[in-house]
């Protein structure tokens, strides 16, 4: 999975020491369907029109000592860029932060009043992080990624003509890494304009402009390899991916298609070395643009919020429910009073359609949602027990630390021996005092208790352990081992392989499909 590295490196790169190589096989003699777009003859008109409305973003902040520094690239032994690299990074590294930097300072420059000191001082110093940007409107708003400035107490932006301007952050956004910020100048400002992300294709030609290293103002041309790649950086991942050449300090660069539109912004890349190997990520236009209008208007991301939270559909969890296909989000929780709650969306429901748009996976909810215009009423298709149905949702606006806890269910003292359940290795127990002070159950949770999971049965192959709570089962709430094998019966009786059962583990909600065997 990429992740970010430090402050300073204004990438997310793989540190996985070894890589799997994939190869594909090519149809020979197949009919050719459709013809390619000829290739460019070059990009040099489109580079010219569209470099100067490229910047380098330079931010600055306080750090400790025993911080971490990023890396150089990885060279070859005797490669000659190794000492082009070290002698660029020795060069810059005594310049002071405010001469005029050109694009060519280097992403672990340091304060110059603290570059004699020991390696071990443990005194504070300055250290100087570099990205790329873009402006977007003639009277100097600029767009990066929001961890190119993310804790900086000082940002300069360094036009094509070496101009070194002091900005302002306007607002941004952590959950999709954007940031919008503001220069002043007494003339307006070469700017670029949004394309529709949308209609990219993949094999579409498409331009990277950044600031690699501290380079500034390079080029590099690719093709779009994927659309709607999930790199686990966020609940939004909807990324573009590319492989134009995008290294450290090309975060927050734009890429263009051919018609000189934004279609996306550079955020990451995917690396065993910190450089490129043909696996560069952008966020897509179409995502950005929203926030970006947000940040301009409110220096915040107002997003839409339904107020559930949600696991994946899985052939098990399907076949339980009776659903045909594992399109859809599984409801695992509901947020009390949240709208979701308000509309009558229930724990266990499947959401197949929000707003008119179909859900095949999971992951899409989260987005459309949040794109939704806050107080704006919605259909929303879910299923429950067996039927599709549709309610009617108010979306609200996302709280800062939005939770989405599961309403308890009270039931009466159920009997207090325990209960082997037949064909499935579970044995469990109605809740009582001592059993919650063993298993440090909070009052509130309600259910059956798991007493003992026998080693490779089905519920171990699930993921239950001692402990976990059983909620529900077949999404019909449950207080007592009679109530649980009553459902396991009634599924056997209509051919069930499985049963769905809510679970509270220790770390929190989830929906564990058991197979129910033979009684």
């Amino acid at each position: 999975m990429p992740v970010r590295n430090g402050t300073a490196t204004m990438v997310a790169v793989m540190r996985s020491p070894t890589f799997p190589v994939l190869f594909a096989a090519l149809a020979i003699g197949a009919p050719c369907l459709t013809a390619a777009h000829p290739a460019p003859d070059g990009f040099a008109d489109l580079a010219a029109r569209l470099l100067p409305a490229v910047v380098n973003v330079s931010s600055s902040e306080i750090a400790r000592a025993d911080s971490e520094t990023p890396e150089t690239p990885v060279f070859p032994p005797g490669s000659p860029f190794q000492q082009f690299f070290n002698d660029f990074m020795n060069r810059h590294r005594n310049r002071s932060p405010d001469q005029p930097q050109g694009g060519t300072d280097n992403p672990d420059q340091t304060d110059p009043d603290q570059s004699e000191a020991a390696p071990n001082d443990a005194q504070p110093h300055r250290v100087q992080s570099l990205g790329s940007g873009f402006i977007i409107d003639p009277s100097g708003i600029i767009v990066t990624n929001n961890h190119v400035i993310d804790g900086a107490d000082e940002i300069s932006v360094v036009l094509q003509d070496n101009t070194t301007l002091k900005a302002k952050v306007i607002g941004h956004d952590d959950r999709t890494d954007l940031a919008v910020l503001r220069v002043t100048t007494n003339h307006k400002l070469p700017a670029v304009s949004f394309g529709d992300s949308d209609r990219a294709r993949v094999g579409d030609w498409v331009l990277a402009i950044g600031n690699p290293f501290g380079l500034g103002g390079s080029v590099t041309a690719g093709i779009v390899s994927a659309r709607g790649r999930d790199i686990q950086q966020g609940p939004y991942d909807d990324f573009i991916q590319t492989d134009a050449a995008i290294n450290r300090g090309n975060s927050g660069g734009p890429l263009f298609n051919m018609a000189g539109e934004v279609i996306g912004i550079n955020t990451a890349i995917l690396s065993p070395s910190g450089g490129s190997i043909g696996l560069g990520f952008a966020i897509p236009s179409s995502e950005a643009r929203i926030v970006i209008d947000q940040l301009i208007r409110y220096g915040r991301a107002r997003r839409g919020w339904l107020g559930v939270r949600i696991q994946q559909v899985t052939p098990d969890i399907a076949e339980s429910l009776g659903l045909h296909g594992e399109d859809g989000a599984l409801v695992a929780g509901v947020t009390a009073n949240g709208p979701a709650d308000r509309a009558g969306i229930k724990s266990g429901d499947v959401i197949l359609d929000f707003a008119g748009q179909k859900l095949h996976e999971m992951r899409t909810l989260p987005r459309v949602v949040a794109e939704t215009p806050i107080a704006s009423r919605v259909p929303v298709d879910i299923w429950r027990s067996g039927h599709q149905q549709t309610v009617q949702v108010m979306v609200a606006e996302m709280p800062e630390d939005a939770a989405s806890p599961t309403p308890a269910v009270a039931h009466a003292p159920p009997p207090r021996t325990a209960v082997e359940l037949a064909g499935t290795g579970l044995s469990i127990a109605a809740l009582t005092p001592e059993l919650r002070h063993k298993f440090r159950l909070d009052a509130s949770v309600s259910g059956v208790v798991v007493t003992a999971v026998a080693a490779g049965s089905a519920a171990s192959d699930r993921g239950l352990h001692v402990g976990d709570v059983i909620v529900s089962v077949q999404q019909q709430s449950v207080g007592s081992p009679a109530e649980v094998q009553k459902q396991l019966t009634a599924a056997r009786t209509h051919d069930r392989k499985s049963v769905l059962l809510l679970v509270q583990a220790r770390d929190g909600m989830r929906w564990v499909p058991l197979p129910v065997g033979r009684s």
